[in-house]
């Protein structure tokens, strides 16, 4: 099962749910990639992940070039940029799935609340990938 995971800068809510995804199940190929890959992870994204056992840090931000030639039985979209310029994939994909959510990096106000906002996305991208995972992928295995 390969999956593609895709977003508009790959440094935060994509690689966190690479991590997510991995970590539900470490048979599954998982990728992520961005319309416009920034070239780093995003430092908060390590953190807040790390926070709950899941290590992303050593995730590379790539730009979804690399994997436009290949076949993906998902290519999940998680920001709405990303969803409104999906680039146009050469190779067979089964499934096109958008999950949205907020961009924690555009947060503004005190550190706690910029480290709630990273927490909460964190949690929402946790459960809608957990429910993707249960509902579409262990049915498919």
């Amino acid at each position: 099962m390969k999956i593609l995971i895709l977003c508009t800068g790959n440094s935060c809510r994509s690689q966190m749910a690479h991590g997510f995804l991995q970590s539900f199940d470490p048979s599954l190929t998982v990728r992520s990639a961005g319309t416009e890959a920034s070239g780093h992870l995003n430092p908060k994204a390590v953190e807040v992940m790390k926070e709950i056992g899941i290590d992303i840090s050593h995730h590379t931000s790539d730009s979804v070039d690399l994997y436009l030639g290949e076949e993906w039985d998902y290519v999940i979209t998680v920001c709405g940029g990303a969803n409104e310029a999906c680039p146009a994939f050469t190779g067979k994909v089964k499934h096109r799935l958008h999950m949205g959510f907020d961009d924690p990096s555009h947060a503004v106000g005190t550190p706690e609340f910029i480290q709630g906002e990273y927490i909460r996305i964190r949690n929402g991208i946790r459960e809608g990938f957990w429910k993707f995972y249960n509902e579409q992928i262990k049915q498919a295995q």
